[in-house]
């Protein structure tokens, strides 16, 4: 049977790291291990992952780090990750998985090449504090997932995703990443696999994703949630050029590997366009894509108005 290592960060998750270890240790799959890495906590969470760990010895490892923040504490824990695992799940300290979430992620994987890195992600039943429903999120691709829509939109949920060791392996044997300039893990491993392997969508919710006023990232159905949430971030990262820095960080790791239609496209993403027919010129070029009309055509205003 395939073994499957679940990759958790925690930082002062003490009100719900009870309920989603539970869960984790429900799964219908029993081939799991569990290797956490607390980012620094300061409240219980590091007395209740011990407990955790001294009554599941041979199941749960716990690293104690400084608070270093979200993106690089996952990548210190697939840098950590058991080798010789099958497969990896990244998980968040405040979610619920159902039951089923690594039996239906190894069921898919399992149909993959070994050598081809592979990746599943899913959709999630979106909840409150108390769990109780919010409806499904987010909602389906329009579009199938690829390194064209990885460049610039992340449809991936983070705690959703679970990873082959080929995809493990080729973070890990690669040249060390800049997590300054990566937004977040998630996308940075949709970014990874959908230039070297398969990325696979399960519209089957296989968490609750709970919604609280610590969420480092959070969800909505809502039409104005999201527009108000675009503005906000538009506010906020004015000006800093985040999508380019990440591709051009992605680049310089991994584009010597790259396919020559994928670094043709990447570098044409990442050249500077100061000049208006320079922006004309990638827009009539680029094969990017969002995943909706909407989402694609805000894409090209965007780079006509040297936000992207």
């Amino acid at each position: 049977m395939k073994q499957v290592q679940v990759l958790l960060s925690t930082y002062n998750g003490e009100h719900y790291i009870p309920e989603q270890l539970q869960s984790i240790l429900r799964q219908s799959y029993p081939n799991i291990s569990v290797l956490v890495r607390d980012d620094g906590s300061s409240d219980c969470t590091t007395s209740l992952l011990r407990e955790y760990a001294e009554a599941n010895p041979n199941q749960f490892k716990v690293i104690r780090g400084s608070n270093i923040g979200v993106v690089p504490s996952f990548f210190e824990l697939v840098m950590h990750s058991d080798p010789q695992a099958d497969y990896y799940c990244f998980c968040d300290q405040d979610d619920v998985w159902l039951e089923h979430k690594i039996e239906r992620a190894v069921n898919m994987l399992d149909s993959q090449s070994d050598k081809t890195p592979a990746m599943v992600f899913t959709s999630t039943e979106l909840v409150d504090k108390e769990l109780h429903s919010l409806g499904t999120w987010p909602k389906a691709p329009s579009k199938q997932p690829s390194f064209y829509n990885a460049l610039i939109q992340n449809i991936a949920v983070g705690a959703t995703i679970t990873i082959s060791q080929a995809a493990r392996d080729l973070f890990v044997n690669g040249n060390r990443v800049d997590h300054s300039k990566i937004i977040m893990h998630d996308w940075w491993f949709y970014l990874l696999v959908s230039a070297f392997g398969n990325v696979i969508y399960d519209q089957r919710p296989s968490m609750l994703y709970r919604q609280h006023g610590s969420n480092v990232v959070g969800g909505s159905n809502s039409f104005f949630d999201k527009l108000n949430q675009k503005y906000r971030s538009y506010l906020k990262h004015k000006g800093k050029h985040l999508l380019v820095i990440q591709a051009r960080e992605f680049y310089r790791v991994y584009g010597q590997l790259l396919d020559d239609e994928k670094r043709e496209q990447l570098e044409l993403f990442i050249a500077p366009r100061q000049q208006f027919r320079e922006k004309i010129f990638f827009l009539q070029r680029s094969k990017l894509y969002r995943q909706s009309i909407l989402e694609q055509s805000l894409f090209r205003f965007l780079i006509l108005a040297g936000y992207i």
